[in-house]
This record gives C-alpha cells, sequence and structure tokens, in this order.
C-alpha cells in the first residue's frame, strides 16, 4: 500500500533537541536537532515504509491567529539559539535527501499540514508530530503518528484509537479546546467548563454551536456559564481549529522518495559525521534485544502500530 508520511518539522526538531544531549561535531558544531530529526526519518522509512515524504516547518512572521488575537502564543519563549541555529542544517538534509518543504505566510504548519492532508485524499496519510493538535486531522485516510516520549516512542492513532483516547471523535477536538482552553496558546475557554463537562456537552450535542442553539435545554448553573463565556468559545474555535484551505499545492510525485541511501546522503551524513546513521541509510539494522521478554514487548508493539496501519 502507497502511504504518504507528512513531518511536522519543528515539533520534531523540538523534541529531538531537547531528547538528545549536546552532540557536536570535531568543529564544534551543534548538531543533535540535526542528528535526531535525520534518525526519525530513518526510523519512519523501516517501521511505515511511505512511498512519498514531505515536511512543513512553521514560519517566524506571525499567522492569522495572532491577527485575531494578539496575545496568542504571547507566553512562549523566543526559541534557543543553539537549535535555531540547526533549522538550516536540517533543511539542507532534507534537499540532499529529495524530500519537500512546504511553508506559508501566515499559516502555522499544522495548516499547511492539514491542507496537503486534504489534497492527498485517496492516498493514506500519516502525520507525524507531537502536538496533539493534529488529532483533529484523523479521518478514514488520515492517521498521526503521535510522539509520546522523546524521539523514540510512538502511538500510531486512526479514528478509533482517538475515540478510545479521548471520549470524542477528531472532528470534535477543536470544539473540546474551543471549551477548556489551551493554556500553551494562551487562551482559555469557558471559565468553570472543566474536562469532564466538556466532554458531555459534545456527548450530547456534538458540536460547539450546538451547544449554544440548545442551552435552553442545558441545566441553569452550566448554561450561565456559557452564555458569559460564548465570546471567548467562540474565539478559542477559531483558533483551535486547522485550517484546510491554505494557498499551497502537493505535487506528489515531487514527494516520491526511492531511497535515502545515496551518494550525496552518505557524503552529507559524514560531513555531519552521522556515523551511525550512515550505516541505517540502507534499512533497518537489526540489534537483537537483550532477552526474550524484551523482544515479546518489541513485537507487540510493532503489531500494534501495523494493525493500525
Amino acid at each position: 500500500m502507497k502511504r504518504f508520511v507528512l513531518i511536522d518539522g519543528h515539533a520534531i526538531l523540538y523534541r529531538a533537541y531537547h531528547a538528545l544531549p549536546s552532540l557536536t561535531t570535531s568543529k564544534g558544531e551543534l548538531v543533535n536537532a540535526v542528528f535526531g530529526f535525520c534518525s526519525m526519518l530513518l526510523k519512519i522509512r523501516d517501521e511505515i515504509s511511505p512511498s512519498y515524504f514531505a515536511v512543513s516547518f512553521d514560519l517566524p512572521k506571525p499567522t492569522f491567529r495572532h491577527k485575531i488575537f494578539k496575545n496568542y502564543q504571547a507566553q512562549r519563549p523566543a526559541m534557543a539559539e543553539e537549535l535555531s541555529g540547526q533549522i538550516e542544517k536540517v533543511k539542507k538534509a532534507l534537499k540532499t535527501l529529495g524530500i519537500p518543504i512546504y511553508e506559508a505566510e501566515g499559516f502555522e504548519a499544522d495548516d499547511v499540514i492539514g491542507t496537503l492532508a486534504k489534497q492527498a485524499s485517496g492516498i493514506e496519510t500519516i502525520i507525524v508530530t507531537g502536538d496533539r493538535d493534529m488529532l483533529q486531522l484523523v479521518d478514514d485516510h488520515t492517521k498521526v503518528y503521535m510522539l509520546i516520549k522523546g524521539i523514540s516512542e510512538a502511538t500510531l492513532y486512526n479514528e478509533e484509537k482517538v475515540e478510545e483516547k479521548f471520549g470524542l471523535v477528531p472532528n470534535q477536538l477543536s470544539d473540546y479546546k474551543a471549551l477548556i482552553g489551551d493554556p500553551s496558546d494562551n487562551y482559555f475557554g469557558v471559565s468553570g467548563i472543566g474536562p469532564k463537562t466538556a466532554q458531555e456537552l459534545l456527548s450530547c450535542f456534538k458540536t460547539l454551536e450546538q451547544i449554544y442553539k440548545n442551552l435552553n435545554k442545558i441545566d441553569n448553573k452550566i448554561k450561565d456559564k456559557l452564555d458569559k463565556g460564548k465570546e471567548q468559545a467562540v474565539l478559542g474555535k477559531k483558533l483551535a481549529t486547522i485550517v484546510q484551505d491554505v494557498p499551497v499545492k502537493l505535487d506528489l510525485e515531487k514527494c516520491r522518495v526511492e531511497t535515502f541511501n545515496t551518494a550525496k546522503t552518505r557524503k552529507l551524513f559524514e560531513a555531519l559525521e552521522f556515523k551511525s546513521l550512515i550505516s541505517r541509510l540502507g534499512g533497518r539494522v537489526n540489534d537483537k534485544p537483550a532477552t526474550a521478554k524484551a523482544q515479546k514487548r518489541e513485537e507487540d508493539t510493532k503489531n500494534e502500530q501495523m494493525s493500525l496501519i
């Protein structure tokens, strides 16, 4: 089966940077995020076997979300120079590997990825990220490979897995965030509405819009909170919803990657002193688990992942 992998560039970079020690080349160049990013690409190739790859990065300029809410993500610290200095090296690696990068001013990488996933309708698409917001994009042809711990552990989410985990279907997740808010993005939803109440409301009325159309059917205590917080809820949904009409055009053939094992890639990895990655370019390196228990755990995990695919 042909598969298209869409990678959330900054999400993977951040995780690689924080998960790995300060790896430097013999020239003193910090490359831990680059190493982690490239290692993840090889891991994805070996575990998922995609025919197509693409990556999207956030751009430094404000997005439409900042225009409708000036304090959007205002509390987030600036990217560390040690990480930002590695972005161009990652982009160079992607160019060498033949993986295209899609970006759009005024939009986040989430929106670009959502748009590309929509345009890839008809081919199985797997989004690689550490951002739970992406789970709202899961549908019958789109899954999310969610990094759980660093860059070493992940869970593959399909529609059933999302509902099992959150008690909601994927397209309700933006409604859920509209009600409870997202402090990491600096908006706070409806005051007094917590996760349990939000879930109950959405189980009953399905969408934020239907909740507000049926306020007369809701307990007065909760109704009053919803009424007072309507403006925040409506804003929250606009901020939480990944848009899928970004002005980018998917060229699937340009995303086709036949092999990573090329002379150019080996030369780049040699320059970056990624010796262990060079040995992985031709395919998975089979390291035997230390115990039978470890072997079984590895096999069970792989079987669970593949059953979702």
